[in-house]
């Protein structure tokens, strides 16, 4: 006979296994509630990046806030909603997931989204993606330093330096294989019994070096070579005017971007505003650096000096880095938003620099050697399919187009 505590220990165990099966098959149907739609996870990789949600979150890893991998296994669907549009609600409410995540992350509060449900879910297909695709490793490729090249067939200024300096090592050792073969047939000559008085003047006669050093041909070589390096260094010297590559300013604020473009993946767009939009990308102001350091790092010497230009309501003075002459035009949304060209291609490896250089030298050879280069990405886009056909017809299919092929190289590209 069953005792009435052993029944209802047997039923409250019951109930546990119960409610275990059933949260699980829950998470599970819902983890199903994501969808797989190539065009949803798309949109959700749009509306991550737009809504600023990859300044705070990775997928794989805490930054700001937490990471995003599974949390609709940790969280349910509802939850998630709520909390995306208005996380200070569900705080305020006492939810208990939602206070112990924002006591976590030092109490930073998460800003309120304007999204629709199915704005999030699509966020969440993204995320889904992404955990279940993870990005293989790069593998590594040449490293093609373009700023020492000038051009297509161009040779570097350095290697011209080489050349030069070879020549000069090849004639020394030309002149001393000369001294040494001159040595070996005086003495050669020496032994000969049957010279005559003349011929013995000629190989007794010494080596002058200064009569040598004086001679109109030492002078006329020595000359040239003066004139030829001095001339060299003069050119070099007037093709560097205005070229500023490796100006690497001190900034006012140490502000490093490996930590936040590179450790914080932290997008180029979130700060520089304008690259994909505007002729400019714009210098962060105070407020965009505030939106996370009203809440982190308060005591650092250096966000002190973000609070003093808050208050004080002016700009900071940021020294810049890049600075093209005023006769030539370059539009950022053009190449970012556009040719969807990567900011490293021209600024280097931002995202590794504690404090920012100029990468490239940014001269017309430079950039006129970019558009000879750069490839055309045409699918999809219905304005250029009767360029391709027509470039296919008169080049073939193997080549494909180029910027140049589209006018890339055309003076009032730049030049207005």
């Amino acid at each position: 006979m069953i005792s009435k505590n052993a029944f209802t220990r047997f039923m409250t165990a019951c109930m546990l296994v119960c409610c275990f099966l059933f949260s699980g098959a829950e998470a599970f149907a819902q983890k199903d509630q994501v969808p797989t739609d190539e065009a949803i996870i798309k949109n959700g990789e749009s509306l991550f990046k737009d809504w600023g949600c990859n300044t705070c979150h990775a997928v794989d890893r805490k930054v700001v806030g937490p990471a995003l991998a599974g949390v609709y296994d940790r969280r349910t669907l509802p939850w998630i909603y709520e909390f995306v549009k208005n996380s200070s609600k569900v705080i305020a409410s006492g939810d208990a997931q939602a206070v112990a995540v924002y006591n976590e992350f030092n109490q930073l509060q998460m800003p309120n989204h304007d999204l629709e449900d199915d704005d999030i879910l699509a966020i969440m297909a993204y995320v889904k993606n992404v955990e279940d695709n993870p990005e293989p490793d790069p593998v590594p490729g040449p490293n093609v330093d373009t700023a020492t090249t000038g051009g297509d067939g161009a040779i570097p200024s350095e290697y011209v330096n080489i050349i030069i300096i070879g020549l000069i090592v090849v004639l020394l050792l030309i002149l001393l294989v000369l001294a040494i073969m001159i040595r070996f047939m005086q003495r050669y000559l020496r032994d000969k019994k049957e010279l005559s008085e003349d011929d013995i003047e000629i190989v007794e006669e010494k080596f002058d070096l200064m009569a040598f050093m004086k001679s109109p041909t030492v002078i006329g070589i020595v000359t040239f070579l003066v004139i030829a390096l001095a001339a060299k260094n003069v050119i070099d010297g007037l093709y560097m005017v205005g070229v500023q590559q490796n100006y690497q300013p001190e900034q006012p604020i140490a502000f490093s971007h490996k930590i936040h473009a590179g450790d914080y993946e932290i997008d180029c767009q979130y700060c520089h505003t304008g690259v994909e939009i505007a002729k400019n990308a714009n210098i962060p102001s105070v407020n965009i650096c505030m939106n996370c350091h009203s809440s982190i790092k308060t005591d650092s010497k250096e966000i002190q000096k973000l609070y003093a230009a808050q208050e004080s309501g002016k700009p900071i003075e940021w020294v810049r880095v890049h600075n093209l002459p005023d006769l030539a035009y370059f539009n950022h949304s053009q190449h970012v938003n556009v040719g969807q060209i990567e900011c490293q291609t021209c600024h280097g490896e931002v995202q590794e620099m504690e404090v920012v250089k100029q990468f490239a030298p940014l001269t017309m050879g430079w950039c006129i050697d970019c558009h000879r280069n750069t490839e055309l990405n045409t699918d999809g886009n219905a304005y250029y399919d009767k360029l391709v056909e027509m470039h296919n017809k008169v080049n073939g299919e193997k080549n494909k187009m180029r910027v140049e092929d589209i006018g890339g190289l055309e003076c009032s590209k730049c030049h207005y």
